[in-house]
């Protein structure tokens, strides 16, 4: 009987702190936001848009039903022991653990964009061929993450190096709370190797810069607007390795913002108006990271410490020779299991990021 009821004052306690992180009356408050512009007469008029409020409504509205139903057993649970039911504690105990076992993670989500898709970019440092090798292996782990993760991808800009390697790419990742997983990853990444482009295999160090913004509509930065006269575009032909694909039209977008020099492309699509689309997606998302540097009041609202990518904050070193070890800089978690993590497995340090938080 005492172990039942220490089991029973362990998960009442854990899950008390829980649900204390999820902030359940917060999420409330964004599922009336949310359920008021379903009401608009004009919801519908940009499907697109319309398909992704409905689908965070309804992910939101399924976390706050599953931690309502977890409550309810805890209680459960307490008037179980109350009344002597031993046997059924331990089931009721599970029963909890498993609800709230997915739903852990989003409780580390309380920031206003965590919710939202992610736009990754990723940039070679200095090293030449070697970092731009480096920023390929990089894009090649975050596809494989998200691939391991059931997220979609889609690449909206590739500059590839003249001999190997990329020079920098962007791409989105679309899924719920994306953002609020993967905005951990920016900044540099350093990978320490025998160099594969040199004759005498002498030891390399290369860097990259991983940038991690949220995709953002207009509705959700009222105060940054993007006037067409701001707005300086140039078209061209996206680049192509040539044949029966080569482009005939210019569908690939440049977009600079005159006001602050903020200059985006988007070639990958076939269409120009959605290359646009994405073009313009990418420099709201600027603006907002650049809004964000500016206000230090924002900076201490934001989840933990804000940190702008820069190359001055290196925040992982893959260390591939004379050993091996990946280890990040910020929890000091470390595997030396580097194939593992160049192949995707990311869940030990983005977990372990995000606790500190």
């Amino acid at each position: 009987m005492q172990d039942s009821k220490q089991k029973v004052k362990d998960v009442v306690k854990s899950f008390s702190e829980f649900e204390k992180r999820f902030d359940v009356g917060k999420k409330k408050k964004k599922l009336l936001m949310l359920e008021a512009k379903t009401t608009d007469p004009n919801f519908w008029d940009d499907k697109e848009l319309a398909t992704k409020v409905m689908q965070e409504l309804g992910d939101l509205k399924a976390l706050v039903e599953d931690l309502e139903k977890a409550k309810k057993i805890v209680q459960d649970i307490e008037a179980a022991l109350e009344l002597g039911m031993d046997k059924e504690l331990e089931k009721r105990i599970d029963e909890v653990e498993e609800i709230i076992k997915p739903l852990r993670l989003s409780a580390f989500f309380s920031g206003p964009y965590d919710i939202k898709d992610a736009i990754i970019s990723i940039h070679a440092g200095q090293g030449g061929t070697e970092a731009m090798d480096w920023v390929s292996m990089l894009y090649r782990m975050y596809l494989r993450y998200c691939e391991r993760k059931g997220w979609k991808t889609e690449t909206i800009h590739i500059s590839v190096g003249e001999e190997a390697g990329i020079k920098s790419v962007t791409f989105k990742a679309e899924s719920p709370y994306v953002y609020g997983n993967l905005k951990g990853e920016a900044g540099t990444h350093r990978l320490v190797r025998q160099s594969p482009f040199n004759a005498d295999k002498l030891r390399q160090t290369s860097f990259a810069l991983v940038e991690v913004l949220p995709e953002l509509e207009d509705v959700d930065l009222p105060d940054i607007k993007i006037k067409e006269e701001d707005c300086q575009w140039q078209f061209f032909r996206a680049s192509s390795q040539g044949g029966q694909n080569v482009q005939k039209v210019s569908t690939a977008v440049r977009l600079k913002h005159r006001p602050t020099g903020i200059t985006v492309t988007a070639q990958t699509e076939r269409y120009q108006e959605q290359n646009r689309k994405y073009a313009l997606s990418l420099l709201r998302a600027k603006l907002w990271l650049r809004e964000q540097i500016k206000s230090k009041e924002t900076k201490k609202e934001l989840k933990g410490e804000y940190r702008p990518a820069s190359w001055g904050h290196q925040i992982r070193s893959y260390v591939l020779h004379p050993y091996k070890m990946v280890k990040d800089l910020r929890t000091q978690i470390e595997t030396s299991d580097t194939e593992r993590v160049l192949d995707g497995d990311l869940d030990k340090f983005i977990e372990g990021e995000l606790a500190i938080n």
